[in-house]
């Protein structure tokens, strides 16, 4: 009776999407001969890829609001001004 507890949930959904049939010419152009006719596994790859290219957006992003912030600006400043002080201390370069 106790079974239903350790059921683990499915590691897989299943959706159901209607795909232009132009869509489904141009993936058949583009994908390598194995994808072809696994038009499941080629969705899979390819929302793989739209997800890894909106996280690489988004870090991106990030990262550029950080540099135009001034705060960040100032702190980036300060670093690189107390590893000068540094590298003068004590070593001459020959």
């Amino acid at each position: 009776m106790g079974d239903m507890k350790s059921r683990q949930p499915p590691t897989t959904l299943r959706r159901s999407v209607a795909l232009p049939s132009a869509l489904i010419g141009e993936l058949n152009s583009v994908a390598p001969p194995e994808l072809r006719t696994n038009l499941n596994r080629l969705v899979i790859l390819s929302l793989q890829e739209y997800v890894s290219r909106r996280r690489r957006q988004e870090f991106e992003s990030a990262v550029t609001a950080m540099a135009e912030d001034p705060q960040v600006q100032a702190q980036c400043a300060a670093i690189a001004k107390d590893f000068a002080a540094t590298e003068m201390d004590g070593f001459r370069n020959d």
